[in-house]
Formats: structure tokens, C-alpha cells, sequence
């Protein structure tokens, strides 16, 4: 079958590999409809390796570079191991891209994301989301009803990770939310608070195209970085305090160093963006603001809760959904058009047909 696979920084190719055999006890055999290509995927196409085990293989999985890559994806159970009670051939499902080891005192506590020797689909583990077929721990897997289609259930993974970030930041109804940057993570942090019942959904970002999905998909207002100063700005929206909650979906040090500054006294700062490289706050500013700041990893344990939003038709996914492209032009079409043209994507679905 053919197969995304990560051998080098700017080296991802197209490349026939082995189809996987008949699952294991407790794991399944899934069909890929369509993957996602996510934030992660450009850093490790772009700048890899940044989470592969490249340099020694990984300790819990002893997979080590070249992978697959590939975790935000939907598809079909086409065959199903000894023991395996959760799904059955033929469900069509979502995938949790986490896996725990199932022994450490955060996998038994259901905080699976922070497992000592965590690894994770797509960069960790024998196979991803950018190939036809894959194996996965039955655990991994969430049925999708028939409301959901293929298109939007690639699209629970970071959705879920939405949710959970604004469930762990406590949003109360009436609450002001700022969302610094609105790429795909951005957009669903929006319709997360916006669902959470915030009051003011102020979201910060350059892009016009992604200021308009933004107004669409529910701001109360938008902030152009590049025009207004930001923190003056969110001040007059918020009667000089702040946002109650602050959610960080860039991940470079200018823009976590806004989100501190915008949160008000007491509030709670989030941090979803992935930093490439350690970046500063200004921690005097925490301290006598008396801000929460926290980071938040991952959807696990949101995943069924994210899917019945999609079946009530909460959330919204054609908005972000800006283009569909065959594994065979992954590269051009896919990684180097999300790198070169930002202004006019958002989230590029892949098809391994």
C-alpha cells in the first residue's frame, strides 16, 4: 500500500510499504477515509525531527524513524483482533492518537495524555493516518453515528482537544474569551467557548480570510494585530480587565507573551500552541495578577462528547475545511501549500484512495 513516510526534515515521501496483517489481540484494523493534516505534521515535514524518535527508538512503542505520519483521521474497522469487545467490523470511527503505556499512575488516574513513556499515532507508533490501512489498540477508537460524515470525523481529534482546553479553563457562561490566532485549533477553541456560552469571544489574528471564518463561526469581535494594539484593544472590549480566559493557539514566543499580558487578574491563560523552543512570560505579571496559567494536551476523554456536539450540529466543520487531496499529493499540495499560502487554508483533508 502506499504511505506518507517521514525519512528527513523537507524528506517526506510517497512510498510503498508493507500492509499491515491481521490485528492483534485488543487492536483493530482501520480503513482510512481521510486524515487531517495537522500543525504538528508541517513542524516535522518543515523542521523535524521534533517529537519522531529519530535518534534512538521509542521506549514504550521501539518504533524509530522513518514513520508514517498522520493522526487526525476517520475510517472503518475492517477486522478485529482476539478480545476486542469495543467496535465491530464495519463501524466507522474516530481515532484518539494517545497511547499510554496502561501501568503508570496517570494512565490508571484517565490522564493517558501525561503517561511517562507516552507515545503517539503518527509519530510513535507502526503506522498513521497517511497510508490506507493501519492497526490500533481498541481503545483508540470512538464510533461515529451516520449524522457524522468521514469529512467531519477527521476532525474530531483536535475538536476534542478544543473542548477539553475550554472545559479545563472553566468557562462559565457570560465569560470573555480571547483566542490568539485563528487557524484550524483557533476556529474550534471559538465554537468551543462560543457552545461553553461565553459572552465575549474576541479572537486575535492577521489573516482577513481567517478573520471572516472567524466571524462566521461566531466571534463577537476580531482583532487585527498588524492594524490595532492588542492589549489596548482587548482592554476596551473587556472594561480594561482582560479576558476572563485566554486560550494561546499559535505557539512562538511573541504571541505567548500577548496571550499573559491579555489575560485579566484571576484569569486563566491556556496554552494549546506548541512552542518549537522554550519561550519567556512575564512572570512578575503572573504574580500580581494572580494568573492561572496551565497547558492543555491532547482531547482524551472528550472524544465521546466531541462527537455528539457533531451530531447535534454545534460545531461547524465546512467553514475550516479548505481543501481535499489524494496521499499522492501530499507534499505539494498539502504540506508546502499549508507552508506557502497560510492565507488561504486552513485545514487540508487527505484521501490514501
Amino acid at each position: 500500500m502506499k504511505a506518507a513516510v517521514w525519512h528527513g526534515q523537507k524528506d517526506v515521501r510517497i512510498e510503498d510499504v508493507p500492509e499491515p496483517g491481521h490485528p492483534p489481540a485488543a487492536q483493530v484494523k482501520v480503513e482510512v477515509a481521510w486524515c487531517g493534516i495537522c500543525g504538528t505534521d508541517l513542524h516535522e515535514y518543515w523542521s523535524g525531527p521534533v517529537y519522531l524518535p529519530a535518534e534512538k527508538p521509542h521506549p514504550l512503542t521501539g518504533v524509530q524513524t522513518p514513520v508514517i505520519l498522520g493522526h487526525e483521521l476517520s475510517g472503518r474497522v475492517v477486522e478485529v483482533g482476539e478480545g476486542v469487545k469495543r467496535v465491530n467490523v464495519g463501524d466507522r470511527v474516530a481515532l484518539c492518537p494517545i497511547i499510554g503505556c496502561l501501568e503508570c499512575r496517570w494512565c490508571k488516574a484517565g490522564f493517558m495524555g501525561l503517561c511517562e513513556r507516552v507515545a503517539f499515532l503518527g509519530s510513535s507508533w507502526h503506522g498513521g493516518g497517511f497510508a490506507r490501512y493501519l492497526n490500533v489498540h481498541e481503545y483508540m477508537c470512538y464510533r461515529l453515528p451516520g449524522s457524522v460524515s468521514d469529512e467531519t470525523g477527521a476532525m474530531v481529534e483536535p475538536w476534542a482537544a478544543s473542548v477539553r482546553a475550554i472545559l479545563q479553563a472553566e468557562v462559565h457562561p457570560g465569560d470573555s474569551v480571547a483566542i490568539v490566532g485563528a487557524g484550524p485549533i483557533g476556529l474550534m477553541v471559538l465554537q468551543a467557548a462560543r457552545i461553553a456560552g461565553a459572552g465575549q469571544r474576541i479572537v486575535i489574528e492577521p489573516s482577513l480570510r481567517r478573520q471572516g471564518i472567524a466571524q462566521l463561526l461566531g466571534a463577537t469581535a476580531v482583532i487585527n494585530p498588524l492594524e490595532s494594539e492588542v492589549v489596548e484593544a482587548v482592554g476596551r472590549l473587556t472594561d480594561g480587565g482582560g479576558a476572563d480566559v485566554v486560550v494561546e493557539c499559535v505557539g512562538i514566543e511573541s504571541t505567548g507573551q500577548l496571550a499573559g499580558r491579555i489575560t485579566r487578574r484571576r484569569g486563566r491563560l491556556v496554552v494549546m500552541g506548541v512552542f518549537p523552543r522554550p519561550s519567556p512570560l512575564d512572570f512578575t505579571d503572573l504574580l500580581f495578577g494572580e494568573k492561572t496559567v496551565m497547558g492543555s494536551m491532547g482531547g482524551y476523554g472528550q472524544f465521546e462528547r466531541a462527537i455528539q456536539m457533531m451530531a447535534d450540529k454545534e460545531f461547524q466543520a465546512d467553514p475550516m475545511i479548505s481543501g481535499k487531496i489524494e496521499l499522492e499529493d501530499l507534499v505539494e499540495k498539502g504540506f508546502e501549500e499549508l507552508i506557502q499560502h497560510r492565507e488561504r487554508n486552513l485545514k487540508i483533508l487527505v484521501s490514501p484512495e
